[in-house]
């Protein structure tokens, strides 16, 4: 079932985005990230309560927003959860009017069968100058990809 984060949630959600960080696919958060960031987050849960997925839509500027954090748990993959998850953040994008939403994601054949397209990170400034600041990649070693869909 798919919902959106609530505050009992936190320490699940930080679970994961620790667990993948340290897969390398993602950049570690704080509690405290969290907590300041939950009204972003959907999770996606099974029939004994346990969060399985999970990922955020941030509103970046007045014209663009972030589908990030994507996560979910290993045994349930390839199940329509992370599509629903996403789909689940860019409705809520189209509903706060924002068209111009993007992710930087190692994961480009997925975001590519949800009709987003590569694009130069360059073209998303207004992303770069924040959380990537914090990436110990940045700015030589990044290798994640870049990829906008436009509504």
């Amino acid at each position: 079932m798919l919902r959106k984060a609530r505050i009992g949630d936190v320490k699940a959600i930080h679970k994961m985005i620790n667990k993948s960080s340290s897969q390398g696919e993602m950049l570690p958060r704080s509690l405290m990230d969290i907590y300041g960031s939950l009204r972003d987050f959907f999770v996606y849960v099974v029939d004994d309560h346990s969060i399985i997925g999970i990922c955020a839509m941030n509103i970046i500027w007045e014209n663009l927003a972030e589908v990030r954090s994507l996560y979910v748990d290993e045994n349930c993959r390839l199940r329509g959860i992370g599509r629903t998850l996403v789909e689940a953040c860019i409705s809520e994008a189209i509903t706060l009017e924002l068209f111009r939403i993007f992710t930087l994601t190692y994961k480009e054949d997925f975001f590519k069968r949800l009709g987003f397209k590569r694009v130069d990170r360059a073209s998303l400034s207004e992303k770069i100058w924040s959380d990537c600041f914090r990436c110990s990649k940045y700015p030589d070693y990044c290798d994640e990809v870049a990829m906008i869909i436009e509504l």
